[in-house]
């Protein structure tokens, strides 16, 4: 059985400083746009820590660290999980990293994937308990995506920090300005953005460099072997536009296998898709001689596109399926990479277009409840389709007739639109596949 790391490491301690709450209720549209006027800082779409999932892992790890902080003269505690959370909940780790925060003090799980709140589908409610079993205070919580949490009650509006929430009007702006989108994140940003930036640059390339170098069987079930280094040692062997790709394959392979083996990744936007965005940018570094620099600026300018992405639509999986994580991925890797390759801010946002575009509809449907199958090559295909969306974008004059705007509406209507067997609940799609 595997078992996660008992150390709360700085990673988590880097990220649980980025914790932060917000209004959210995807059965009320009109609301939760209302809500959600301005977008927060992209530290919020960066959070360094644990796998296999950022909803079902990191989410309900950073909850349990705060309850526990608020109640440390507990006897014990309950933890009710709801939803897509308890669907999936035992493939995701969510027990195993609840139980290792509240250790060395007992916790009693109940499992309703049959119910939903109606704030959000990853609802979970924690319990603290007296000596006698009774319950003395609760909290109900949601896990969003992105390794984010919030309730109903708290509103930070004060941590929305940009004025613009459309990527039409910030184009324009940079435009008009001569800027680069990077430079308008600048602007904005708490001058400790950037050295936040280059430690979550590093914990990507970490997670890719022991993602080669690990093999072995994946934890869960499915008994999926680690093939990332199998990947790279074939790769090097062939011609050089077969081995650029190959290469692309393997990174991202080696964060996701990372990241499903519980180990530390970055949320780019979620741990489901940490994979698509640091392959991206560590082949540019490595195979084109980017500089760390150049990396840092092209991080912000994902950040940006996927930070637009959260505002106006969703980036968790039990919201709005598979679409909103490696699709919402992919925009921002296929926004840095044009960047990367000198892109105008019109081809930028064009690439970021084509990213999301072409994963319209994908469904959320993990076999076994575990973030292996199909997501880890799923990880794959989009880092693939990243470079490729840069390439037609790099061809064109950035014109073109869907906005970057648009595409992200249609996802959230399509993602409302989707049955819930399709949202991270494991009951729909490939989920039910069980004959391998």
């Amino acid at each position: 059985m595997f078992v996660m790391e008992r150390t709360i490491s700085t990673t988590f301690k880097l990220s649980i400083n980025h914790l932060t709450t917000q209004r959210f209720n995807p059965i009320n549209q009109s609301t939760f746009l209302t809500i959600q006027q301005k977008m927060e800082s992209i530290k919020n779409i960066y959070k360094i820590g644990h796998g296999p999932s950022s909803s079902h892992t990191m989410g309900p790890r950073f909850a349990a660290e705060r309850f526990m902080v608020a109640n440390p003269d507990a006897a014990s505690f309950k933890v009710t999980l709801y939803g897509s959370l308890a669907a999936t909940g035992k493939g995701h780790l969510t027990d195993a990293t609840i139980i290792e925060t509240f250790e060395p003090k007992k916790v009693a799980f109940e499992w309703l994937p049959d119910v939903f709140l109606p704030f959000h589908p990853n609802g979970m409610k924690f319990e603290a308990l007296d000596a006698t079993g009774k319950s003395r205070e609760e909290w109900t919580v949601y896990s969003v995506g992105g390794g984010k949490i919030v309730d109903e009650q708290t509103d930070d509006t004060e941590n929305h920090i940009y004025e613009h929430n459309s990527m039409s009007e910030i184009m324009e702006l940079v435009e008009r300005n001569g800027q680069d989108y990077w430079e308008y994140v600048k602007e904005r940003e708490e001058s400790d953005t950037w050295d936040y930036l280059f430690e979550v640059w590093k914990a990507m390339k970490s997670s890719i460099i022991e993602g080669l170098e690990a093999d072995g069987v994946l934890p869960g079930e499915l008994n999926l072997r680690r093939k990332a280094s199998d990947y790279f040692v074939k790769a090097k062997a062939y011609r050089p536009s077969l081995r650029s790709r190959s290469l692309t394959m393997a990174y991202a392979m080696a964060v996701s296998e990372q990241n499903a083996a519980g180990g530390v990744v970055v949320t780019a936007p979620t741990c489901g898709s940490a994979g698509v965005l640091p392959a991206v940018l560590y082949h540019a570094q490595v195979n084109h001689e980017m500089t760390d620099k150049n990396i840092i600026h092209a991080l912000a300018t994902a950040g940006l596109f996927g930070n637009i992405i959260k505002t106006n639509a969703s980036i968790s999986g039990a919201e709005v399926g598979c679409q909103g994580e490696v699709g919402s991925a992919c925009a921002m890797a296929s926004a840095a990479a044009n960047q990367l390759y000198g892109g105008s801010p019109q081809q930028i946002e064009y690439a970021a277009e084509m990213g999301l575009e072409h994963h319209l509809g994908m469904t959320c449907d993990p076999m076994c409840g575990l973030v292996q199958i199909p997501c880890i090559e799923r990880n794959a295909f989009a880092a693939l389709r990243a470079f490729d969306a840069n390439l037609k974008a790099m061809l064109s004059d950035g014109k073109h007739l869907v906005s970057f705007d648009r595409v992200v509406e249609v996802m959230k209507e399509t993602g409302h639109d989707l049955p819930s067997i399709y949202k991270e609940t494991s009951e729909g799609g490939l989920a039910k596949t069980r004959n391998l």
